[in-house]
């Protein structure tokens, strides 16, 4: 499947960006609305995917130090999961987060979102925190050095 992808500008997108994430990523394990929101929203680049006008995918990247990028709040609607959506909005957030000067990304992934991650060019580090103390997390990170992720 090839979504439409792009930088979400308008503040309708951002707010259609944010449901999808807290849908996926907080409601789950009933989080308020607002947990899928930090306060580097503003200074971030948060990329959708739509499919027939409508948001099915979402992620999110900031500088987190010089030279390195941080993804954050990858959410792809249930439906879509698995076709392709998320390898092309995981390869926009890392040129965007290229052009601003970043060689590494890293993240902290989901147990279950591991090895899509691994397939698109990660590296498991170490396990960290797990997330309201069950969902097991991982570190995991790339160089941006020489590469490139060609969407499906």
């Amino acid at each position: 499947m090839k979504a439409e992808i792009s930088i979400a500008r308008e503040t309708q997108e951002l707010e259609e960006a944010y449901l999808l994430r807290w849908t996926i990523l907080r409601k789950p394990w009933q989080q308020p609305k607002g947990s899928e929101q930090d306060e580097l929203e503003a200074e971030s680049i948060t990329v959708v995917a739509r499919e027939n006008k409508l948001i099915v995918g979402t992620g999110r990247v900031h500088m987190a130090a010089p030279g390195v990028g941080q993804i954050r709040y990858m959410a792809v609607a249930g439906e879509v999961q698995g076709k392709g959506v998320g390898k092309q909005i995981l390869c926009m957030l890392e040129e965007e987060i290229n052009k601003r000067g970043a060689q590494k990304v890293f993240l902290n992934s989901r147990e279950n979102a591991v090895k899509f991650y691994l397939a698109n060019g990660y590296t498991l580090v170490k396990e960290v925190d797990k997330l309201y103390g069950v969902i097991r997390h991982f570190l995991m990170e790339k160089s941006l050095l020489n590469t490139h992720i060609e969407p499906i």
